[in-house]
């Protein structure tokens, strides 16, 4: 059973910084991609930033030059360092992957969120 565990969400005040983590655990065969994803009440879910299998990156607008993501492959890991935060980023965080376990089909799986708060 192939799980996304995430943390490091939290309450900040606006500028200041958090770092998401996500890892996958269980047996996985292949990861194509792994992001992250946020939903702020009231709106859709919405891509913020993803990294593919071969290293190739894309952010939303938004978040362009204050969050960095980075994959660790051996830990089957991702990371979101969240810089100049805003009140407008808060939002529940879902880590993404789309990932192959061992006989099965590439699929879509998702962490449980972590609520991530910013204070004016």
């Amino acid at each position: 059973q192939v799980q996304l565990v995430e943390s490091g969400g939290g309450l900040v005040q606006a500028g200041g910084s958090l770092r998401l983590s996500c890892a996958a655990s269980g047996l996985i065969a292949s990861i194509n991609a792994m992001g992250w994803y946020r939903q702020a009440p009231g709106n859709q879910r919405e891509l913020v930033a993803i990294i593919f299998d071969g290293g190739s990156i894309n952010y939303a607008d938004s978040v362009k030059a204050r969050f960095t993501i980075s994959r660790d492959n051996a830990k089957n890991a991702v990371y979101l360092q969240m810089n100049s935060l805003k009140p407008e980023d808060t939002a529940v965080y879902y880590c993404n992957s789309v990932l192959r376990a061992p006989m099965g089909p590439t699929r879509n799986y998702w962490g449980q969120g972590t609520q991530v708060t910013v204070s004016s």
